[in-house]
């Protein structure tokens, strides 16, 4: 039997498919609903390419639909079900014998996809950092805020909830209780621990006697989305308008140290990631700077030069 990427003519076949779910898998309605759906989405993808029959596709045209549904909105979850439909379809072709090899077999989970992270540059970081009026005891207490993330590499949540005690200035350390719980051990660096021991001295006493660092002018901790709306605003003054997200600033001091020739297990350590796979991101990121600027200055890159 032929199998043609049209929804018309493989509707017979689809119907085998969906008889299939039902009775032998014991799908239920809805799931095999779900499934019908994403499968006419693909079809429908592939009537705008040059294939005549369904035995003509390959990886490359299931990876080409599952990056333009991304385009498109779709989160990695989404894309992961259709991925499903897909792969619970050419299976069935292949055991069948309606196809020779099922294309989707080697194509890994879209949840497992990593998106490049935004990070901000040398320039970008300074304007930012510089942004604060530390004339004031609020620009002080911004102005450590902002200068502890970069330096240390912080989440928004674990600067929200650093306390006093966690704080060796001597050493230039912080001692950060991170996701499930886990403590980790991250240097300071001298500029940010100059705008923390300032912030302390001059601002802070007037602020509150509580145990965490950093407190609204009531005296009372910041929260998560009052520690991420300053870092919008002070993006705002400094003139930046790339997408910002709550973890630029983490992603930005990762990259640099990266770039600069840090370690990537240790700057795993300094992140606090339990899988060395989560902090890899990082060298997909250098990888696009050294691409960029192979394109820009290499007589041989392809670009076009006036």
């Amino acid at each position: 039997m032929v199998v043609y990427a049209s929804n018309s003519r493989v509707k017979h076949l689809a119907d085998a498919f969906f008889d299939h779910l039902a009775i032998e898998r014991g799908l239920s309605a809805n799931t095999r609903a779900s499934y019908r759906f994403d499968l006419d989405r693909f079809t429908d993808f592939l009537q705008a390419r040059p294939l005549q029959h369904f035995t003509e596709v390959q990886r490359h045209h299931i990876t080409d639909y599952l990056l333009a549904e991304r385009k498109r909105g779709l989160s990695p979850r989404s894309l992961a079900r259709q991925l499903a439909a897909i792969r619970v379809f050419c299976q069935y072709l292949t055991r069948e014998k309606l196809i020779p090899t099922d294309p989707s077999q080697t194509i890994d989970s879209p949840q497992l996809w990593k998106t490049i992270p935004h990070t901000l540059d040398y320039a970008e970081v300074e304007a930012l950092l510089a942004a604060p009026d530390t004339r004031t005891k609020l620009g002080l207490r911004d102005k450590a805020i902002l200068e502890l993330m970069y330096a240390s590499g912080l989440r928004v949540s674990e600067v929200s909830q650093l306390t006093l005690n966690a704080v060796n200035r001597e050493a230039g350390f912080l001692r950060v209780t991170g996701k499930g719980n886990k403590e980790r051990i991250v240097p300071i660096g001298k500029p940010a621990l100059a705008s923390l021991a300032r912030y302390l001295a001059e601002s802070r006493p007037a602020l509150s006697t509580r145990g965490e660092i950093f407190l609204s002018n009531r005296g009372t901790p910041l929260s998560r989305k009052t520690t991420w709306y300053l870092i919008k605003k002070y993006a705002r003054i400094a003139g930046i308008t790339k997408h910002l997200s709550p973890h630029t600033l983490r992603h930005s001091f990762a990259t640099h140290l990266l770039q600069n020739g840090g370690d990537l297990r240790v700057i795993q350590e300094m992140l606090g990631h339990a899988d060395i796979a989560t902090t890899q991101i990082y060298t997909h990121t250098d990888r696009e700077r050294l691409k960029d600027t192979h394109h820009r200055f290499h007589p041989r890159s392809g670009k076009q030069r006036g």
